[in-house]
C-alpha cells in the first residue's frame, strides 16, 4: 500500500518550487508514494490561449517562444542533463507543430491543453533524481481511460485497471510521477479532465494505487473556516468529513471539487489538504467522518453574482406541477439553480440564479407562464440583482436546535436583511440569499455567531476630553492585562477616534494607549467619512461612543442607530434633549443599535440599570429624589458656616470637582438633565423646560467672564450663608436636591430636608438617588456612591460597552 501526494501548479510554479516539492518528497517517511502533478502556475492557461489563438488565426508565435523559454529555463535551473533537454525540445516542437494545424475535433484542443502536465511531471521526475532514484513516471493518457456523463467525466475503472497492471509490470521503480489532468477517451483520443482535473486524477489514482491516504498540497494550511481575504479570523479546520467538504465545494469554497471527491467517497480514501510552503502544519482531513466541534457549523461560504427569479401568484396556490414547470423552463434555457425556496403558502416560488443568466431565465418563465398571466393567475417575475448566497455548513447542524436561530441572529445584530431561505432535510446546510452590500459584514457577523472567530466591533470614539482620555486608559489597560488576546470571543477593535475640530482613522486598530495623540497630525473632522469609516462594509458590528457633550453629535444618534451602528455615551444631550429627537432615537434602538447611556445620570453607579430593572419587571416609579450631583454634594457637604462657601467653591475648583467654568455646577441644569433622563426612563414626556431649576448664581453673575466671576465669587456667600442660618434654625441642613414626584412636577434646587432624609448621610462626593415605586413604596431603593469625577464615568462607559459586547457573543 502507498501514499499518494498531488501538488497544484502553485506548488511547482518555478524550478524553485520543483525543488522544494521533492525535497519534501525526499523526506516523506512513508513509502512507496505515487505523486500526482499539475502543470506549472500559469502554463495551462497560455496554452489554452494559444489554441484559442491558432483556432481564430491569430499570431502565436511570439506566445509559444515565451513559453517555450519558461520551460527551458526551468529546466537548466533544476540541472537536467542533455537528454532531458533534448525531450523537452521535441515536445515543444509537438506543441508547435500542433498550433500549425488547428483543428476543430476536441482531440486537438485537449493535446494542446495538456501538455504542461506532461512537461511538469517530467522536471519533477528530474528533481527527485529520476529513474536511477526510484522514481518512474507514469503518463496517464497510456492507462487512464475516461469517458463523458451527463453528471461529468467518468471512468472506466477496469480498463484502467488492466491498463496500469501492464504498465506496472514495466516499471519497478518503487515510486512515480504522474501526469495530472490528461486521460483518453474509449476511443483512445486524448481527452482532459476538464475544471479541477489535476485533483480529480489524483483521487482516480490514489484508488487505482490502492493508496492509504492522498494528500493535496496547496498554498494553505489547510480548509479554512472561511475566505481569509473576506474573514481574516478565519481557522485551518482539523478535520471535515466527505459530506461537509461536498457541500462548501458546491457553494464555491475552494475545497475539492466534488467531482474529485467522488473516486474517494466511494473507496473510504481519506484526503489530507496540506501547505507546500508550510509542511509541518497538519493541514485538515477529510473523510468518511470527521472530529466532533466545538461549533455545529464547520464553514462558511459565500456565492457572489447572484441575482434572484421570483414568480408569484394566487393561481399557483395548490396548482401541481408549477415548480416543474418554471424549472423545466430554466433548464431548456441552459439557466442553472443555485438555490430553491418557497412559502407553505405556494403563493410565491422563487430561486437564486447566475447574475449573467438572469435575464435568458426571466424570458423563459414570462413564455412558460404567458397564458396564466394574461389570465391574471399570475403576476409576474419579480427580478432582484446584487445578491450574494451565504451558505452555513456542519455536521454537527444536524439534529441540533437553534442553529438557524443563531445565524438569523448573527445576520440580524449585523443589520443584515435575509431574502430567502433554503435548507436541505440533512441538516448540513443553511443557506441565505443577502444583499451583496452585506455580504462581507454577514459572513464575518456569522463566523463569529458560531464561535469561528471572535465577535469584531469597529469602535470610534468622539471626545477625548477627561472622560474619554480615561476611557482609552482602561481600554489600554484592559488590553494589556489579556495580552492582546480578545474579551472573551469579543475583538474590541478601536479604528477611529475625533476631537471637535480633527480625526485619525486607522485601516485595521488604534492602541488605546497613544490614540489621543494621533490627533494632533490628524485630518479635519468630517462626521459622515468617521461614520462611514467606523461603520465598514468589511465588519460585523460598529459602535460609536460619544464622550465629547456636543449636542450636534447627539443629533446624530438616531441616523446611527437606524443604520445599525450602536451608540454609547455620557452625553447628557441626548436623553434631556428635544422630545422629537428622544422619540427619534428610541424607535431606532427598536430595529436598529443599541443605545446605552447609563454614565450619563450616575457615572458609573447602575442608575438607569436599577430602574430599568424595577420597570421591566412590572413595577411602577411613583417618585425619585437625590443628590444628583457629586460636585453639589461635596459643596453642601462641607458647608457648615467654618467658612464662606465661596471658598468651599474655590477648593473644589482646585481639586477638579467642579467644570472648569464652575456656574456649570452652580446652575442646576446639568442636575436637571438627569433627572429628565430618569423621568423619560420611566415613560413620562418631560422635557428641560419643564423642570423648575434654582440657581445658585446671582442673575449679575450669570453671563460675566469667567474671569470676572471668579474674582465675584465671594457675593454668593451672603445669600447662602442666610439659607443656612435659617436650615439650622430649624434642626437642619442644606442640601442640592432633585426630586420628581408623583403628579409628575419636576424640580432641581437648594432644600432643608428633614432629618432623617438619606442625603444627609451620605458621604461628601456621593451620588445618592431613592427610587420610591409600588414595591418600594415605605422603604426607597436607593442608589449611592461616587457619581461624578472622570475614571468612574468612563468605567460607566466601558461597561455599557461591554454590555453590548456581550448581547453579540452570547
Amino acid at each position: 500500500m502507498c501514499h499518494a501526494h498531488k501538488f497544484g501548479g502553485s506548488s511547482v510554479a518555478n524550478a524553485e518550487r520543483i525543488r522544494n516539492v521533492a525535497e519534501l518528497l525526499q523526506s516523506e517517511s512513508r513509502l512507496p508514494r505515487i505523486v500526482v502533478v499539475s502543470a506549472m502556475q500559469g502554463v495551462t492557461d497560455a496554452l489554452t490561449a494559444l489554441a484559442n489563438a491558432a483556432l481564430s488565426t491569430k499570431p502565436w508565435c511570439c506566445d509559444w517562444t515565451t513559453l517555450r523559454e519558461h520551460q527551458l529555463r526551468a529546466a537548466r535551473e533544476l540541472g537536467a542533463d542533455d537528454s532531458v533537454q533534448v525531450w523537452l525540445e521535441r515536445e515543444l516542437r509537438t506543441l508547435h507543430e500542433l498550433l500549425c494545424a488547428p483543428s476543430s475535433r476536441p482531440e486537438w484542443f485537449a493535446s494542446v491543453q495538456g501538455l504542461g502536465e506532461v512537461w511538469s511531471s517530467r522536471l519533477l521526475q528530474v528533481a527527485l533524481g529520476d529513474e536511477a532514484a526510484g522514481w518512474a513516471r507514469l503518463d496517464a493518457r497510456d492507462v487512464l481511460v475516461v469517458r463523458p456523463g451527463e453528471l461529468g467525466v467518468g471512468v472506466n475503472w477496469d480498463a484502467s485497471r488492466d491498463k496500469l497492471a501492464t504498465w506496472c509490470k514495466a516499471h519497478r521503480q518503487p515510486n512515480v510521477v504522474i501526469t495530472g489532468f490528461v486521460a483518453r477517451d474509449d476511443a483512445g483520443a486524448i481527452t482532459t479532465l476538464g475544471r479541477n482535473g489535476s485533483d480529480y486524477s489524483s483521487a482516480i489514482f490514489a484508488v487505482l494505487f490502492d493508496a492509504a491516504e492522498l494528500t493535496i498540497w496547496t498554498d494553505v494550511d489547510g480548509v479554512l473556516s472561511a475566505d481569509p481575504r473576506l474573514v481574516p479570523d478565519a481557522v485551518c479546520l482539523e478535520s471535515m468529513s466527505y459530506a461537509e467538504a461536498c457541500e462548501l465545494a458546491y457553494f464555491g469554497a475552494k475545497v475539492l471539487h466534488p467531482q474529485t471527491m467522488a473516486p474517494a467517497m466511494q473507496a473510504g480514501l481519506p484526503i489530507r489538504i496540506r501547505n507546500t510552503l508550510n509542511p509541518a502544519a497538519p493541514g485538515t482531513l477529510i473523510a468518511e467522518t470527521s472530529q466532533p466541534a466545538a461549533s455545529p457549523v464547520k464553514g462558511l461560504t459565500l456565492v457572489s453574482d447572484m441575482a434572484v427569479l421570483e414568480l408569484a401568484g394566487a393561481g399557483l396556490i395548490g396548482v401541481p406541477g408549477t415548480a416543474e414547470r418554471m424549472f423545466a423552463a430554466l433548464h431548456a434555457e441552459g439557466v442553472s439553480v443555485t438555490m430553491i425556496s418557497q412559502g407553505s403558502s405556494e403563493h410565491s416560488i422563487c430561486c437564486v440564479v447566475r447574475a449573467d443568466q438572469i435575464e435568458r431565465g426571466r424570458a423563459a418563465i414570462l413564455a412558460a407562464f404567458r397564458v396564466a398571466m394574461a389570465n391574471g393567475q399570475v403576476e409576474g417575475v419579480r427580478v432582484t440583482t446584487g445578491i450574494s448566497i451565504l451558505a452555513a455548513v456542519g455536521d454537527g447542524m444536524v439534529g441540533t436546535p437553534g442553529v438557524s436561530a443563531r445565524l438569523f441572529a448573527g445576520l440580524a445584530q449585523a443589520g443584515v436583511n435575509i431574502r430567502a431561505i433554503a435548507q436541505g432535510a440533512s441538516e448540513r446546510n443553511i443557506s441565505v440569499a443577502i444583499s451583496a452590500a452585506d455580504a462581507t459584514r454577514g459572513l464575518r457577523a456569522v463566523h463569529s455567531a458560531f464561535w469561528l472567530s471572535p465577535q469584531t466591533l469597529s469602535v470610534g470614539i468622539i471626545g477625548p476630553g477627561n472622560v474619554g482620555r480615561a476611557l482609552l486608559a482602561q481600554l489600554a489597560q484592559a488590553s494589556a492585562q489579556r495580552d492582546g488576546s480578545n474579551h472573551g470571543g469579543l475583538d474590541l477593535r478601536l479604528r477611529a477616534i475625533a476631537n471637535s475640530r480633527r480625526m485619525h482613522l486607522a485601516q485595521r486598530a488604534l492602541d488605546p494607549a497613544d490614540a489621543h495623540a494621533l490627533l494632533d497630525g490628524g485630518e479635519v473632522l468630517d462626521l459622515d467619512r468617521f461614520t462611514a469609516h467606523v461603520h465598514a462594509a468589511h465588519l460585523p458590528h460598529a459602535m460609536i461612543v460619544d464622550c465629547s457633550g456636543s449636542d450636534a453629535v447627539a443629533a446624530r444618534y438616531a441616523g446611527w442607530l437606524a443604520a445599525g451602528i450602536h451608540v454609547v455615551t455620557p452625553n447628557k444631550q441626548a436623553g434631556s434633549g428635544p422630545l422629537e429627537r428622544w422619540r427619534a432615537i428610541r424607535t431606532a434602538t427598536r430595529r436598529g443599535g443599541h443605545f446605552r447611556y447609563e454614565a450619563t445620570v450616575g457615572a458609573g453607579l447602575p442608575v438607569i440599570q436599577t430602574l430599568r430593572s424595577q420597570l421591566d419587571t412590572g413595577d411602577e416609579l411613583l417618585e425619585v429624589d437625590g443628590v444628583f450631583s457629586g460636585t453639589l454634594a461635596w459643596l453642601f457637604n462641607s458647608f457648615d458656616g467654618s467658612e464662606p462657601f465661596s471658598r468651599l467653591v474655590e477648593k473644589a475648583r482646585a481639586l477638579g470637582y467642579t467644570e472648569p467654568d464652575p456656574r456649570d455646577d452652580l446652575s442646576g441644569t446639568d442636575v436637571a438633565r438627569k433627572l429628565v433622563i430618569l423621568a423619560r426612563e420611566a415613560g413620562r414626556e418631560l422635557s428641560l423646560e419643564d423642570v423648575v431649576v434654582e440657581n445658585l448664581v446671582p442673575p449679575a453673575l450669570r453671563d460675566v467672564s469667567l474671569e470676572e466671576f471668579l474674582a465675584r465669587l465671594h457675593e454668593l456667600d451672603a445669600p447662602l450663608q442666610q439659607r443656612l442660618d435659617a436650615a439650622r434654625a430649624q434642626g437642619r441642613n442644606l442640601r442640592y436636591l432633585a426630586r420628581l414626584d408623583p403628579d409628575g412636577h419636576a424640580r432641581v434646587g437648594l432644600v432643608a430636608p428633614e432629618p432623617g432624609h438619606a442625603s444627609l448621610h451620605g458621604r461628601l462626593s456621593d451620588n445618592l438617588i431613592q427610587f420610591r415605586t409600588r414595591r418600594y413604596a415605605d422603604n426607597p431603593l436607593v442608589v449611592q456612591g461616587p457619581g461624578a469625577g472622570p475614571d468612574v464615568t468612563a468605567a460607566g462607559v466601558f461597561g455599557d460597552i461591554l454590555a453590548i459586547a456581550q448581547m453579540m457573543i452570547r
